[in-house]
């Protein structure tokens, strides 16, 4: 499966943002991708009034992005964000194009490094895959990297693959621990793991101000055995990987972790 990763910068505006994933799917697609996936956030950059840009998964930004997924002929993965029923919003990702209509709503949400996700956004509960082309592959947002057991669940679900769409927050360390994460849960669950983040905006020359997680780059392609297969640096790019479905077999042939769990014991 050929699968490109969309690292870009949005800004506030949906409407400029989707000019943006239109560029990127018309490239993604010239490539020969069966699957191009966009980060977290791409229909508006956190530190945006969240509530004020929401739309419904069948509004008109939403839509618009369908059409550009049909006239690419290309799968089309985005984050973006859906009114929640208490006047926040969930942080969805849409999975739009031939053969695919799905979403997922972040579950982990963000209330760490001093930022409070919960406080504008719903959490999701529900795990999502979906089938391009005959493969099975696991939606993850973010902070959810952190958490193994959706990665695990993936893999249960007959996921070969994790497409992680990311936001990733700045500051000391983030970069390290961005690398040490995609690799662990690919490792975890035995996935290949596609880790597209925003890229760093203030190489864009952006002011960047508070904590809001806008992005550091660095969206990496992880094989099953944990090692970083392809990368992307901090700025803007698209980067077009294949990925070696038959590998997940093999991998799990000789590093048995999903076989050999013990999911029995508790504390």
């Amino acid at each position: 499966m050929r699968i490109a990763l969309g690292q870009l910068v949005t800004g506030p505006e949906p409407e400029k943002n989707l000019s943006l994933i239109e560029d990127g799917t018309t490239r993604a697609a010239e490539a020969g991708a069966d699957l191009v996936v966009f980060p977290e956030a791409s229909m508006a950059c956190f530190g945006t009034p969240l509530a004020e840009v929401a739309q419904p998964l069948d509004g008109p930004w939403a839509n618009a992005v369908r059409d550009i997924a049909a006239a690419a002929g290309i799968v089309v993965v985005a984050g973006m964000f859906t009114p929640a029923t208490d006047g926040r919003v969930t942080n969805t990702l849409l999975a739009t194009g031939p053969g695919v209509e799905a979403s997922y709503e972040k579950i982990h949400l963000y209330d760490a490094f001093g930022y409070a996700e919960s406080n504008t956004v719903a959490a999701g509960s529900r795990i999502v895959t979906i089938d391009v082309k005959g493969v099975r592959l696991g939606l993850a947002t973010c902070y959810d990297v952190r958490f193994p057991e959706l990665f695990r669940a993936h893999a249960d679900a007959g996921a070969v693959a994790t497409l992680l769409a990311a936001s990733w927050g700045a500051g000391p360390g983030k970069l390290d621990q961005w690398e040490l994460l995609v690799r662990a849960r690919a490792l975890d669950a035995t996935v290949w793991v596609i880790a597209v983040d925003q890229a760093d905006p203030a190489g864009e020359g952006a002011v960047v101000q508070g904590t809001a997680p806008t992005g550091i780059g660095h969206s990496r392609v992880v094989g099953p055995d944990g090692s970083v297969r392809h990368r992307l640096d901090a700025q803007p790019g698209i980067l077009v990987a294949d990925v070696d479905v038959d590998e997940v077999a093999a991998v799990r042939e000789k590093t048995s972790v999903l076989a050999n769990r013990r999911l029995g014991v508790q504390r």
